[in-house]
């Protein structure tokens, strides 16, 4: 698709129904359908239920390859993806400074991926 337009639909009970509507209108077009997955202020996802979902030889690292786009921050482990959203991680930051206030290094790591986790803002 090089000009991909449409729009973002919430699910619900009528979205496939919608869809069909815009799939009738328009004959011979291409439909992509793509499905965006939101929670307040933090959500996770684990190997251990996707494998329970998709299969026992399911690894996360597969998840990527169908996640176009995120907003937030995404912080990810060998076993699960954890969304933040940016004001909740800069709140997180903010605390640990105010606990770590003696220790002259504190604030080198605040922000940073620990070991083992990787972390994009969006």
């Amino acid at each position: 698709m090089k000009n991909p337009v449409g729009p973002v639909l919430r699910m619900g009970d009528e979205v496939e129904l919608i869809i069909a509507a815009i799939e009738d209108d328009n004959p011979g077009t291409d439909i992509e359908v793509i499905v965006r997955v939101q929670g307040d202020g933090q959500i996770t996802v684990t190997q251990q239920t996707l494998r329970r979902y998709l299969g026992a030889d399911y690894e996360i690292r597969s998840f990527g390859a169908i996640m176009s786009a995120f907003s937030g921050r995404a912080i990810t482990t060998s076993d699960a993806i954890t969304w933040q959203s940016v004001a909740r991680h800069k709140a997180g930051e903010h605390q640990a400074g105010e606990e770590d206030a003696g220790n002259p290094r504190a604030g080198e790591e605040a922000g940073k991926p620990q070991a083992g986790e990787k972390a994009m803002t969006v």
